[in-house]
């Protein structure tokens, strides 16, 4: 069975999210943070990642720079809902971080579903591109 790790600190998006993915037969483990993601993804072998980009604790591009420190295949979705000073799109950001794919809240089940297959499809050989060192918040 595939195993996603879906990670928000919105008990409602995490919540409906996990309902969307089990409702279709996904294994869903879940994180509230980054801290928690790791600690999940580093215990448990997921087929993908579905993370939130603002978050407390650890936010999602320094996440998913972890993630693929790690695992340099991880498949991540990137989430967001806006956030910021406006004057980045973080989600297009979080693809240069290795997310293969994103998905802008709030999202129709039928896009998630979409984003989900079309990830989990893509070949296992090939990492998404992204940086090779850790990203630190508050660096530019």
């Amino acid at each position: 069975m595939t195993r996603i790790l879906v990670v928000d600190d919105e008990d409602l998006v995490r919540e409906t999210l996990c309902n969307m993915l089990e409702d279709v037969g996904y294994e869903i483990v879940e994180a509230a943070n980054g801290v928690e993601a790791l600690h999940v993804f580093d215990e448990i072998e997921v087929d993908l990642v579905i993370t939130d980009i603002f978050m407390p604790e650890k936010e999602g591009l320094e996440t998913i720079a972890e993630l693929r420190q790690r695992k340099p295949d991880v498949k991540v979705v990137a989430i967001s809902g806006g956030g910021g000073d406006g004057k980045m799109d973080y989600l297009e950001f979080a693809k240069r971080f290795g997310a293969r794919s994103i998905l802008t809240k709030p999202f129709l089940r039928e896009d998630v579903l979409r984003v989900v297959s079309a990830v989990l499809e893509q070949d296992n050989d090939v990492p998404a591109s992204g940086p090779k060192v850790a990203w630190r918040k508050g660096e530019s």
